[in-house]
């Protein structure tokens, strides 16, 4: 993984391309970092691995005062649960790989925008950018076919497992857009259909007591993707420490005890079970 930080301070002004962070649940945040060569707004919502929510429309009304292109990644939400173009974001980004393709068994994305911004797009691409495979293609599309059913069973599944995992004393702190106690959960009611997939949690322990929950769990596999069929989960400190350092990460919001749950199709009771086996290595 390339931190945030490294793609800012070393890759992106190669190109001339200056860079803000803001945080993105703050829409004075976004009001306050605008310059006037500012270009382009990047959102992701929710976000990767806090799912901290953005609010879509607040900042489209702010963009588009100053003619700034808004762009969102809309991965974790998956474009059934949320449609960030129905309330003017230009260009909506997903990662095909994730909940797209389902089975775990491709590497594509995906740039939905207008024919005007498309064209501009495309041109660079052809210079530049790599092109899906035929046989990534056919994959690609045979989960596009199946993707309505998946989200109702993984949106019913995330709700369920959230919520049983706010029950477990174990678990310091659940954050779940769907969840009542999400500091965001009127906007994500607001603006998303459904809530994915992925759940974050925090356990009560140490690196050392999230590693060993990690490794107890036997339904779900340790794997970094999203939104397919199977479970997958990883101890988030682990996976963005060859990346970032203990104070970026802190900076991120990314705490040693952090975990990311990616629920699947296993039936509901199955998945608690295992999680319940695996609270008792804490």
């Amino acid at each position: 993984y390339m931190s945030t930080a490294k793609i800012m301070d070393e890759m992106l002004p190669r190109f001339g391309v200056e860079v803000t962070v803001v945080e993105q649940s703050d829409i004075s945040a976004f009001e306050e970092a605008i310059r006037p060569n500012t270009k382009l707004i990047m959102l992701e919502t929710p976000a990767n691995p806090t799912l901290v929510v953005t609010d879509l429309e607040a900042v489209v009304r702010l963009a588009k005062k100053q003619e700034i292109i808004v762009v969102a990644d809309n991965t974790f939400a998956s474009p059934l649960n949320q449609r960030p173009h129905d309330v003017g974001v230009d260009v909506v980004l997903h990662s095909a790989t994730k909940y797209l393709g389902g089975h775990h068994d491709i590497t594509a994305g995906v740039i939905c925008t207008s024919f005007e911004l498309a064209e501009k797009i495309w041109d660079t691409h052809t210079s530049i950018g790599s092109v899906l495979s035929p046989m990534d293609a056919w994959l690609l599309l045979r989960g596009l076919r199946t993707l309505p059913l998946r989200m109702d069973r993984i949106n019913s599944n995330a709700l369920a497992l959230a919520e049983f995992l706010e029950e477990q004393p174990q678990i310091e702190k659940v954050y779940y857009p769907g969840l009542p106690s999400h500091p965001q959960h009127e906007l994500a009611q607001k603006q998303m259909k459904g809530y994915g997939a992925v759940i974050a949690f925090a356990v009560k322990g140490d690196y050392a007591a999230t590693q060993r929950f990690v490794s107890a769990l036997q339904l779900s596999t340790n794997a970094v993707s999203l939104g397919g069929v199977d479970s997958l989960v990883v101890h988030t400190a682990a996976m963005w420490e060859g990346a970032m350092n203990e104070e970026q990460m802190k900076t991120a919001g990314i705490p040693a005890n952090f975990v990311r749950y990616s629920v699947g199709l296993e039936h509901i009771e199955d998945l608690k079970a295992d999680i319940r086996q695996a609270l008792k290595e804490i």
